[in-house]
């Protein structure tokens, strides 16, 4: 995909294109916290964990542990979705607070390094899909643009000639793929407070196996750790994909404002509360891009002043339905993998 060209609205106002969307939402208090619907959704979601967990103990050493390994999966993902809304400022205006939380939740409830997500969370918001800056579209595993392809050596040429059919049995391991990824980031001296963070992830290792291998057989274990795991990485994948695959891959080359940088990388997904639930709010990934801080209840009122703004410039503010997102990212991957296809060496 390519980058449109745009032109400046009619109307003229002080400041950048951004500044002047940005006192807009501002004057709609868009950007006021919402401490009363963080209470009810910490409730909800700490329910969710705590139960199932409850009725992981409650079943016992039966085959019916395997839907609620898919439970939990739900209840680990509504929780990193709220690690995720701790790293961005949203729930509390305190870093201290936020980061205090964000560990307890983050490293000791689901084992995901706050410090390590944070940082690379951070790099991406600055530069969504550019090729050299944001570390989601770097070229580990999976390939994201025919430069990366035709550079591409080892695993990720070998995956990258089929990755579109690869890319959801590959999210299987996600799960894991994080929790490795968070204790690989301890040997980093860069990284805050490593002896905590390593301490709370051990702790949550232990916890986690000794509870399931407490309760379970080895066989029946093995499953339960499969099964969740595997639909946690799933349902994580199916999340944060939708949002910038299939969207423009920026390069040196090109010179974008802030505005134009974060819209133009961007995909909202249309849905109910069904889905604006289960996405833990970033199906308004427009909207969250422009402005990290508002609280995830803010999202859905912003749309219609971001997207009226965005047609005022001429800029494209793209948004699909959730399986169309997916079949959007599908499509590009395989596009990507093209050169690789073409020549087998």
């Amino acid at each position: 995909m390519t980058v449109t060209e745009t032109s400046r609205p009619a109307t003229r106002e002080r400041g950048s294109d951004f500044a002047r969307l940005s006192r807009r939402i501002a004057q709609a208090g868009l950007l006021d916290r919402r401490p009363g619907y963080y209470a009810i959704r910490i409730s909800l979601v700490a329910a969710l964990f705590a139960g199932t967990w409850a009725l992981f103990a409650a079943v016992g050493d039966s085959w019916w542990q395997v839907p609620v390994a898919v439970l939990l999966a739900v209840a680990f993902a509504q929780v990193t979705l709220l690690a995720h809304d701790l790293a961005h400022g949203q729930i509390s205006r305190s870093r201290k607070k936020s980061r205090i939380a964000g560990l307890l939740v983050g490293n000791l409830a689901v084992g995901l390094s706050y410090g390590w997500w944070m940082d690379k969370h951070t790099r991406h918001h600055a530069n969504p899909n550019h090729e050299d800056h944001d570390p989601d579209v770097s070229p580990d595993v999976l390939i994201w643009s025919q430069k990366q392809a035709e550079a591409s050596r080892g695993l990720p040429r070998f995956i990258g000639r089929w990755q579109a059919f690869l890319f959801f049995p590959l999210l299987t391991l996600e799960g894991l793929n994080l929790k490795v990824s968070s204790f690989r980031a301890l040997r980093r001296k860069s990284l805050k407070s490593r002896g905590v963070e390593g301490l709370l992830l051990s702790a949550h290792v232990l916890a986690y196996l000794g509870a399931v291998l407490l309760v379970l057989p080895l066989p029946k274990a093995l499953l339960f750790l499969a099964v969740h795991q595997a639909c946690y990485g799933v349902y994580l994948g199916c999340t944060f994909a939708p949002n910038h695959k299939g969207m423009p891959v920026l390069t040196a080359e090109d010179e974008l404002d802030f505005l134009r940088r974060q819209v133009l990388t961007s995909r909202n997904v249309r849905g109910g509360r069904l889905v604006n639930t289960a996405l833990g709010g970033l199906n308004f990934q427009i909207e969250h891009h422009l402005f990290p801080s508002m609280p995830t209840a803010n999202l859905r009122k912003a749309q219609p002043i971001v997207r009226e703004y965005c047609a005022s410039l001429g800029v494209d503010y793209v948004e699909c339905g959730l399986v169309e997102s997916w079949g959007q990212a599908l499509r590009h991957l395989h596009e990507a993998g093209r050169p690789l296809r073409a020549v087998r060496t």
